[in-house]
Formats: C-alpha cells, sequence, structure tokens
C-alpha cells in the first residue's frame, strides 16, 4: 500500500518491511510516520505497579492480552526442547501463510527469575536465543565482477548480478567479502549462482553451479594496485583483507566522509551518502572538516537543494559542531574503534584531560603522549585495537585532521562523569532486581559516575551490587573476595 502511495508521488519505492518500518519511525515529521499505520507487537515490561507483578514471559503476554495491548498470539510454552524444536519445525512450514514477514523464531526461558539468575553478556541475554529460519535461496548470474574500496582501505570484491527477487527485495549486488573467499569458491563472471541473504539482511553468494558452465565464464583477476588511486595495495600477514596503503585515495576518503556524517557518529541530518557524494564531486569537500565551511552559496550549486532544504542542512552542520566525545572518538576513523572500545577510549581520556580543555588537538596531543604499553592495558583493548589507536594518533593524517576540525570550530563536550566520584574507575556487576533502577538504568548510572559495567564477576571486579533474589554470581563474588554492596549503598557512593 505505502508503494503504491510512492508510486504515485513519483517516490522512490520501499525495497521491503524491514527498511520501510526503520525508515518511517526516524521520520522528523510525526504526521508522515503516523500515516503509514505501523503495527506492532509488545513483549516486555519494566518497572511496574501491576498487582500482582507478571513472574513469567507468558504471564507477561496474557496482561497485556487484558490490558488491550496488541501481542502476537502465535506464542508457546514447551516443558521439553522436543516440543520447542518441533514448534520451529512447523512455523518454518507455515512462514509464507503469515501477514508480516519473518526470519526466525525467539525462545525465552520462562522464568523471570531464572531469566535474572542468567544475566547478560555483553551484547545479548543468556535467556533468550533466535532461532534463525534457513535464509531464502534462489539462482542467478554473475554479470561482473568489482572491487569496493572501504573506509580503511580494504579492497571488497562485489558480484554484480543479473537483478532477482529474494526475501521481499530485488538483488542485484552480493559480497564476495575477500580474495580467499572468492578464490575459494571460484566465482567467475558469467557464473551461475546460488544467492541468500545472511541473517535475511546482507546478499551474499552461496555456491557456485560449475555444473551450467558453458565454457565462456571469465576468471576473476585480483588488482595488483588499489582500483581507484592505483597506490601501493598490501595484505598483512595472517590478514585476509587486502588494503589499500594510500592514505589519500579517494574512495578511502569518501567513505571516511560517509562515516564521519553517520548517525553513529557526528550524525549531521540531512547530509547523507549521496549529498556527500555530491559534494565531492562537486569539488566543494576534500575532507570531513570542509563540511563545517560550507554555506548556503554552495549548496545553492548542487540541484534540488532549495532554500527550506539549504537551510535546514545549515542549522543541523552547526549544531553538530558541538559533539560529545564517544561520538567523536567514532568518526574519526580509528581503525578497529567500534561501538564498545570507543567508550572504553573515552572513559580512559576524561581521566587524562579536563573536560574543559576538550578541543581535538588536545585530544590528539594528550594521546600522542601515552606509550603503547599503556594503551595496551586499556579496559577492553587488546593488542590489535591498541596498535591501531597507537598508530593513528602518530600519524601526520590524525595530526592534519584533528588541526583542521579544531580550526573549523569543533569542540568536544564529555558525556562521561566530569567529576571524580568513588566509582570512578570501578568495575561493577550487578545481580537481582533492584528498587529504584532497571537493568539499562542502573548501567547507565554507573556510565554517568565513571564506572564500567561489566555482565560477568572476575578477580578485577571492584563492587557487585546486589539486589532482590540474587544469581549464582553473590557466591562467586564472595569465592573471589569482591566487595558486596546493596543498592541503598551504591546510591551513596553516587554522591
Amino acid at each position: 500500500k505505502m508503494n503504491d502511495e510512492q508510486k504515485k508521488a513519483g517516490g522512490e519505492l520501499f525495497a521491503n518491511p524491514r527498511n520501510a518500518a526503520a525508515g518511517t519511525v526516524r521520520q522528523l515529521d510525526p504526521a508522515v510516520t503516523a500515516s503509514r499505520e505501523l503495527s506492532a507487537f509488545f513483549y516486555e515490561i519494566g518497572r511496574n505497579n501491576l498487582s500482582p507483578a507478571p513472574t513469567t514471559q507468558e504471564e507477561i503476554l496474557k496482561t497485556f492480552m487484558k490490558l488491550g495491548l496488541p501481542v502476537n498470539r502465535e506464542f508457546k510454552k514447551f516443558n521439553s526442547v522436543e516440543g520447542v524444536l518441533s514448534f520451529c519445525d512447523n512455523w518454518h512450514k507455515k512462514r509464507p501463510s503469515l501477514p508480516y514477514e519473518i526470519d526466525g523464531i525467539v525462545i525465552k526461558v520462562n522464568e523471570k527469575s531464572l531469566q535474572e539468575k542468567m544475566g547478560f553478556t555483553a551484547k545479548t541475554p543468556r535467556w533468550a536465543v533466535a532461532y534463525k529460519f534457513p535464509a531464502e535461496q534462489t539462482t542467478t548470474v554473475v554479470e561482473d565482477i568489482i572491487i569496493q574500496v572501504g573506509r580503511t582501505g580494504a579492497l571488497t570484491p562485489v558480484a554484480v548480478l543479473r537483478p532477482v527477487l529474494v526475501a521481499g527485495s530485488t538483488i542485484s549486488r552480493a559480497t564476495l567479502h575477500n580474495e580467499d573467499e572468492l578464490n575459494k569458491k571460484d566465482v567467475r563472471i558469467g557464473d551461475t549462482v546460488i544467492i541468500q541473504k545472511a541473517g535475511d539482511v546482507i546478499p551474499e553468494v552461496v555456491e557456485v553451479m560449475k555444473n551450467l558452465r558453458g565454457g565462456h565464464e571469465k576468471k576473476f583477476v585480483f588488482p595488483i594496485v588499489c582500483p581507484v588511486c592505483c597506490g601501493k595495495v598490501e595484505k598483512p600477514e595472517g590478514e585476509a583483507i587486502t588494503r589499500c596503503v594510500n592514505p589519500k585515495c579517494f574512495a578511502r576518503e569518501r567513505e571516511g566522509i560517509i562515516h564521519f556524517v553517520s548517525k553513529k557518529a557526528f550524525d549531521i541530518n540531512g547530509l547523507g551518502e549521496k549529498v556527500v557524494l555530491q559534494l565531492l564531486d562537486s569539488g566543494l569537500i576534500g575532507d570531513a572538516a570542509d563540511i563545517f565551511t560550507l554555506t548556503e552559496a554552495d549548496f545553492a550549486q548542487l540541484p534540488l537543494f532549495k532554500e527550506k532544504r539549504t537551510g535546514n542542512l545549515i542549522l543541523a552542520i552547526e549544531k553538530a559542531k558541538h559533539v560529545s566525545l564517544t561520538r567523536f572518538l567514532f568518526a574519526i576513523g580509528i581503525r578497529h574503534i567500534a561501538q564498545g572500545t570507543r567508550q572504553d577510549l573515552a572513559n580512559y581520556l576524561v581521566s587524562h584531560i579536563r573536560p574543559e580543555k576538550m578541543t581535538p588537538t588536545e585530544i590528539f596531543h594528550e594521546m600522542r603522549k601515552i606509550p603503547l604499553e599503556e594503551i595496551n592495558g586499556i579496559e577492553g583493548f587488546g593488542d590489535i585495537v591498541a596498535n591501531s589507536v597507537y598508530e593513528f594518533f602518530k600519524s601526520n593524517q590524525a595530526a592534519h585532521l584533528l588541526e583542521k576540525l579544531e580550526k573549523v570550530g569543533i569542540t568536544v563536550f564529555s558525556d562521561i562523569s566530569e567529576k571524580k566520584t568513588a566509582l570512578t574507575g570501578k568495575k561493577i556487576v550487578v545481580t537481582g532486581s533492584l528498587k529504584n533502577f532497571g537493568r539499562e538504568e542502573i548501567k547507565d548510572a554507573i556510565k554517568r559516575a565513571g564506572g564500567v559495567s561489566q555482565s560477568d564477576v572476575s578477580a578485577k571486579t571492584d563492587y557487585l551490587i546486589v539486589g532482590k533474589e540474587p544469581g549464582s554470581k553473590l557466591a562467586k563474588a564472595k569465592e573471589l573476595g569482591v566487595k558486596v554492596i546493596s543498592e541503598e549503598e551504591f546510591v551513596r557512593l553516587l554522591g
């Protein structure tokens, strides 16, 4: 229905329900979101004053049903693994009959008390797992193989495919990952191949149908120089990825700028990949810092940039000049610095630099002073991440970028605790249910106090916060001699 309306309006069509829903909830205009008639299922409940409070996942769903909230009514409780497997197999067969798309089934431990005891890893709960259905597969022809160069210089072979419909969207390209994978699968131009979406998201070539070869297929020769800048490429020992080592490679710079303005980095609303490419092609920018020098007259040179759109983008760029430390560290393009490691580096920096002096060049000069051994000791870092951070801040490229960012007015504020507390630098684990904090709320409180939230107790843990019905972490903490505190003691330590 949405695509029918898009056709009438002359707009781009949505590729699949997942992307359409994600794009809808990100709309700035709530009227647009409301017009698209999204629906939702409810699954979980946080702190509540229900009496009696639900103690199982099943009770939560039944409570929602009584309250008139929409839930997926296909849920079922089992007392054996065999029943779960049978349920999964049955729904794999019945999947096409549903009025919405699914890629699997979530299996959860029913009892909330057991969920609490099982806890979380750094990223996922131990009491729930996604059973993914086998990916939908189809066949098509490889019409060409090209090389894409990423922001870290990685050369990625990509199969250009005869367009084909897979799992609700038309696929015309699929990653071949790296040279070793390309050779292992022996993918050639002209081959008929089986493709699927990995995790129902990323298109990939599964297998070559070699029995259909007619002799006209051409073997792809991996380039010995960068296909974009003709610069030197290297494949470090022990790595599968070949990289362009020219820091001025246009492809690397382009991908670096797209990364810089992305949602988890500077998050400049309205400055997406297409606009970045327009700015580069027109010569209006040469690097990320140039974005902050753009004027309305510059945008007037680009197609489809009318007064309102230009004004909104200029305001978004100006607003982005004041950026949080964690976003800044992610944006500047340090290899291996991702969602978790940027937080670790930010925590470390706050303990070394006064927040009021947090400028790009302050960060640069402070990091240049720190020996590799000390960087290697940052909580959450290993040898690879530490070496990457050390080399980045020793490079002339980093010096030039950060100096230029400062000149165009970038200031960095700390989103970590700016004052020393009794919890600054302390490693903290939580067990049991708390009166005044939900699971994410307690993590945020620890972070704001300058502490480090951990999922498991170890000999390096400083505090274990114990709530009602604690799990096995309490026994482990006592065994290791970790200090055990109550929720009230934690609040006092916050100051």
